[in-house]
């Protein structure tokens, strides 16, 4: 394993054997690439966002990453070792969710379901108080711990799920759509959760969602795959600027003036009473704009928007042969 990199992914592929109709009684089959000449690396610590449309080749990816799939070409490595090779030896040192799906026991009280977890890994009796304090702490598990799964709502049974994924202290951990399906207080609380594991015990995180509210609040760093292939990563920033789009600069004037005019790069897309609001390419500085603006206008404040990651992330599948130069390696 390359020093420092937990996770080494290179020319991954994994081909799926179809049979479609073809007239009244023939079947034909076919070959579906899922994922298709996937590299990356990703270094001990890092949380990284691994976003895409369905069928991208997300969950595929994260099945081959903890050994439930066999890639068809190419090579992976997760903390040294082979997944499709040395599954059970691998368990141990990483944590899963999926958010369709429960690791716990429907029918168990929730800290039963902790205790066959401890079993299970053979986690010492140290190690598993403190991590199950912890997460019973952050994650407002207290009240849960003697409830039946199946009574718990989705909210409480995927921070359920995490806890669960976490007590064996992996050194990796997968969260396929983490969020799905919870209120705005669990997602919170879920997120501020993930953060402090990651900065406090620097476990690598690799993260899958539709809520880019996810990856915006947790990730530096994303990787945008379509069709299988890797068509960015990098930086929010980087990506927002690859794809194209425009930064918005929100301008408070000290009264009702005509349309802000003559900013070098930046334009007025929209005027109420002494508010404005300028447009300007995302690759670009705000420093300029907002120092020509400030000379030139009596101002009362001024405020910097972002292009919503939705539309940046839609230009980029619209467009990702044309931005393919201009994307780097990480």
């Amino acid at each position: 394993m390359t020093a420092g990199q937990l996770i080494e992914v290179d020319g991954l592929e994994k081909v799926f054997s179809v049979r479609r109709k073809a007239g009244r009684l023939r079947r034909v089959r076919h070959e579906v690439r899922a994922v298709d000449g996937l590299t990356f690396q990703v270094p001990r610590g890092e949380m990284v966002g691994y976003i895409g449309p369905n069928g991208a080749g997300k969950s595929t990816t994260i099945k081959m990453l903890t050994g439930i799939l066999v890639p068809s070409g190419g090579r992976l490595r997760v903390a040294g070792i082979d997944p499709a090779r040395e599954r059970t030896r691998l368990a141990r040192r990483i944590g899963v969710v999926f958010g369709q799906r429960t690791t716990l026991w429907w029918d168990l009280p929730l800290k039963d379901s902790y205790e066959l977890v401890r079993r299970m890994y053979r986690v010492p009796d140290a190690v598993y108080r403190t991590n199950l304090d912890r997460c019973t702490e952050l994650l407002d598990l207290g009240p849960l711990l003697d409830v039946p799964v199946r009574q718990l709502s989705l909210g409480q049974r995927m921070r359920g799920d995490i806890a669960a994924a976490l007590l064996h202290d992996p050194e990796v951990l997968y969260l396929d759509e983490p969020t799905i399906g919870l209120d705005v207080v669990s997602k919170a609380k879920v997120r501020s959760f993930l953060h402090e594991v990651n900065a406090e015990r620097g476990t690598t995180v690799l993260l899958t969602t539709h809520d880019l509210t996810d990856i915006e609040q947790l990730c530096r760093r994303v990787m945008v795959i379509d069709h299988g292939h890797l068509v960015y990563d990098g930086g929010l920033d980087a990506l927002r600027a690859a794809a194209g789009g425009e930064r918005t600069l929100v301008v408070d004037l000290e009264r009702e003036l005509p349309p802000i005019d003559g900013i070098p790069g930046a334009r007025t897309v929209r005027v109420d009473g002494p508010r404005q609001w300028l447009a300007f390419p995302a690759a670009q500085s705000a420093a300029p704009v907002v120092t020509a603006v400030a000379e030139r206008y009596p101002l009362v404040d001024l405020s910097l928007r972002e292009p919503e990651i939705e539309g940046v992330i839609a230009r980029l599948y619209r467009g990702a042969d044309a931005v393919g130069s201009e994307i780097g390696p990480h």
